[in-house]
């Protein structure tokens, strides 16, 4: 069980115990906590504890905190296997999940959202790593566009639970936040525990760095990081939040809302996948953040013309569909790095994805005081910088050629 077992003496093993299917169990078993968590949050917060835009963004920049410190995965290896860490990890975030709606106060729900998180980000940048140390570069956009399609089906089982039943059972059996937290938690907690039971401990091809590397190379790759952590903080704290505030959404409309979003992700994910095969990373960021400049304008006019609900989650749904396109910044970092700084540069890139992630959410609430919409106007030009930057991939990113700029670098060695 524990006894490592090479990546390339895994095609021996039973279809249920191989590498890619334990990827795929991971992808369905985080979504049950975390979504379910997300799903209940906005109402949450505001019936439990009266949050308001400040509190909210309060709330995510503690989230946000273990994300920054992630770059503590390089240290935490150093003892602990990655595959090992990773279920620990999922573990945590599902028992912090169970436990949300014991502690409906501010105090309390951030020191429970901050547990919760640690598993959460922690689980994130090992579960990335070993996506791009298991999954062949040929096959990566594909099967990274269908474990983002098996992540939306778990979620969906979870937010159509919540739909069909929230109310009925809520009028005759009392079902309450405590029951969906416990139950969605504890799922994710025992699926975990099973995995690290059940799978032999996989060997990659090549070892990893374990010490805290920054290479010069990469710089394009830190910066997409960086511009993408502060586009998803707009998304996840204020885009949800406005439904509910402006709008007046309830939990299981909320979770409708949603329920949409994951079943065109199913059928869009893989597709998406084979799109970044074909199109390449450089085309696919562009488009990306051409639509997203575009979708965060049209939040911004929500409230400064006030134009109406239908339009709010119309872009809700086309802003979370690009959300899959992310993928092609894996595949980017894939194709251009050593394959030996794989984990170490995992944590690093996490940790700077989180940097406006710490400050951003707790800002930005501030200004959301003030102008909701000026919020999303500032997430527009995050979106064109973040595009202004993708025209800096090559056609053809690979080591040695990382941007466009490679062709005019002395081909001194890579640092």
């Amino acid at each position: 069980m524990f006894k490592p077992l090479p990546l390339d003496a895994a095609r021996h093993l039973p279809l249920w115990r191989r590498p890619t299917t334990l990827l795929f169990v991971m992808a369905l078993c985080m979504p049950i906590a975390f979504n379910a968590w997300s799903a209940l949050l906005n109402n949450f917060v505001i019936e439990a504890a009266q949050f308001d835009g400040a509190d909210i963004g309060l709330l995510h920049t503690v989230r946000e905190i273990p994300g920054f410190l992630a770059i503590g995965v390089i240290a935490v290896i150093l003892f602990v296997r990655e595959q090992v860490l990773g279920m620990v990890s999922l573990m945590l975030l599902g028992v912090a999940t169970a436990f949300t709606a014991w502690f409906p106060s501010l105090g309390g729900i951030l020191t429970i959202t901050m547990l919760s998180s640690i598993g959460f980000h922690y689980y994130e940048t090992v579960n990335q790593s070993l996506q791009l140390q298991w999954l062949p570069k040929a096959k990566a956009p594909q099967m990274l566009g269908w474990l983002v399609a098996a992540g939306s089906a778990a979620t969906l089982v979870v937010y159509g639970l919540i739909v069909l039943f929230w109310e009925p059972l809520n009028l005759s059996y009392n079902l309450s936040y405590n029951l969906v937290f416990m139950t969605a938690g504890g799922a994710t907690a025992l699926i975990a525990l099973f995995c690290l039971l059940a799978y032999p401990q996989f060997d990659s091809p090549t070892p990893q760095t374990k010490k805290l590397i920054l290479r010069r190379r990469y710089w394009l790759y830190y910066a997409l990081q960086f511009m993408a952590g502060a586009r998803r903080q707009i998304f996840v704290v204020f885009a949800g939040f406005m439904m509910v505030e402006k709008f007046g959404f309830e939990v299981h409309e909320v979770t409708g809302l949603f329920l949409i979003n994951l079943v065109i992700n199913m059928v869009a994910a893989p597709l998406l996948g084979r799109f970044v095969a074909h199109f390449g990373e450089r085309r696919t960021l562009i488009f990306e953040y051409s639509g997203l400049a575009l979708v965060f304008a049209l939040y911004g006019g929500i409230y400064w013309f006030s134009w109406g609900v239908v339009l709010a989650a119309c872009l809700y749904v086309v802003d979370h569909v690009l959300f899959a396109l992310a993928l092609a910044l894996k595949t980017y970092f894939q194709k251009i790095a050593d394959p030996a700084d794989i984990a170490p540069t995992a944590a690093v890139a996490f940790t700077i994805n989180h940097i406006a992630a710490v400050f951003l959410p707790v800002l930005l609430g501030l200004l959301w005081v003030i102008s909701p919409g000026a919020v999303f106007a500032l997430a527009a030009l995050m979106a064109l910088v973040s595009l202004g930057l993708s025209c800096l991939i090559p056609r053809h990113p690979e080591a040695g050629n990382e941007t466009v700029f490679s062709k005019y670098a002395s081909r001194a060695p890579a640092e």
